[in-house]
């Protein structure tokens, strides 16, 4: 049975660098579950019920860790539950580079690069 790393964030891997890539390689082939839409204004229920959905979802793959970033209440949720169930789960780590502009009319322009450090879990 393949080892499965599922990517469960609004970033799909086809957007990863080499080096991201090639450090989730250690927790298997990579399968995109993209992150759910949560409004701002969703009750405490609803995200309780997407996290119900999404988790059942997971764990049919049976995956051998999964990367969970994004809203804080769902992603909270969402990790504890997995870990509970003796899941792997783990954030990317990155470092941001920030260079700002100020344009003629006063306002400024900033341009973040983030190049992935590291998976670290949770």
């Amino acid at each position: 049975m393949k080892k499965i790393f599922i990517n469960h964030t609004n970033h799909p891997s086809e957007r990863w660098s080499n080096e991201q890539i090639t450090a989730s390689k250690i927790y298997g082939q990579i399968a995109d579950m993209p992150f759910p839409l949560i409004r701002a204004d969703a009750t405490t229920a609803e995200v309780r019920e997407l996290v119900r959905e999404n988790m059942e979802k997971i764990m049919t793959m049976k995956p051998a860790a999964v990367l969970c970033q994004g809203e804080f209440n769902y992603t909270f949720a969402l990790v504890e539950q997995l870990k509970s169930l003796g899941v792997k789960v783990v954030a990317a780590t990155s470092e941001r580079t920030v260079q700002e502009e100020i344009m003629p009319d006063g306002s400024t322009r900033q341009v973040s690069t983030f190049r992935f450090v590291q998976f670290r879990e949770y």
